[in-house]
């Protein structure tokens, strides 16, 4: 429990960008203040999904729904919709989905396990829970301008690309999920950023008292370092694995200091034994714990 005595703070992003090797032509004109109604760009209106289900990985479904920008004197013909492995701006590694046809007002831009399995080159067997995928959208005007992550512009961070007032469409995720059934039992330690146990200690998780819960108090405290004083449970989605849990007090480090978790996110997969979170231990920041069971 070395972090009562100092806090280390980290940032992960799920879907952070690896590269932003540019790879494309000019910049969006939209892109500039000066220019508005030249250039063109989708705008979101509805997530769908982004989570393929292991199980039914062929046939499950992510994707967003868009419409087209409305000021733009070059309309939207159709988009290509490319995938790649993890996260990349290099369209080198992108590899071609298909193309939709733009039908306003909407746009439906979605593709199943199979669909992406089939660009990647493999089967869609061999996808595993925990993997992360992202597809772009490559938007193609009637005068055949194109525009899509490289070549749109960002004007610093607040413009059309990732701007909260553009609120463009040209790129969303893909997780590979699988679903959840009861977890409890030994596990030995992966990580553990708390540092109560070291990797390749053996844990104990057990089932909590509601369906699709369990009760991780003896793993945080280790007893030779704190006490129980409410348990930690977490609630797992049995469709996706997803971990949420309740914000309380859950031990005191050293009989004194009292450990609140909060902000509890990763998952729970079945499928693989893992269990993976991200909690919040306050005022001590983020902690990654990760799990494997035996």
């Amino acid at each position: 429990m070395k972090k009562i005595l100092y806090s280390i703070f980290f940032c992960s992003l799920l879907f952070a960008v690896s590269s932003c090797k540019k790879t494309d032509g000019e910049i969006n004109p939209l892109s500039s203040l000066s220019n508005f109604g030249i250039g063109s760009y989708l705008v979101l209106d509805k997530v769908i999904n982004t989570s393929l289900v292991y199980e039914t990985a062929a046939s499950s479904k992510v994707g967003v729904i868009a419409h087209a920008y409305e000021g733009a004197i070059d309309p939207v013909d159709h988009v290509d919709l490319y995938a790649a492995a993890g996260n990349t701006y290099d369209t080198t590694k992108w590899k071609f989905v298909k193309s939709i046809t733009y039908t306003a007002p909407t746009i439906e831009i979605s593709a199943t396990g199979g669909d992406l399995a089939k660009a990647l080159g493999i089967s869609a067997s061999a996808f595993k829970a925990g993997s992360g995928y992202s597809f772009y959208i490559r938007v193609f005007t009637k005068s055949g301008a194109r525009y899509d992550v490289n070549n749109t512009g960002t004007n610093g961070g607040s413009g059309i690309l990732g701007g909260p007032t553009y609120n463009t469409m040209f790129n969303f995720g893909a997780f590979i999920v699988c679903g959840y059934t009861n977890m409890a039992g030994t596990y030995k330690v992966i990580t553990d950023d708390w540092a109560d146990w070291s990797p390749g200690d053996i844990v104990t998780v057990k089932a909590g008292t509601a369906a699709n819960t369990l009760d991780m108090s003896a793993v945080w405290p280790n007893p030779d370092y704190g006490t129980v004083v409410n348990p930690w449970i977490i609630t797992i989605d049995p469709a996706t694995g997803a971990i949420t849990g309740t914000t309380k007090t859950v031990f005191a480090a050293y009989g004194a200091t009292q450990v609140s978790a909060t902000a509890i996110s990763g998952y729970a997969f079945a499928c693989t034994g893992q269990l993976k979170m991200t909690v919040t231990l306050g005022p001590y920041g983020n902690n990654n714990l990760v799990l494997q069971k035996q």
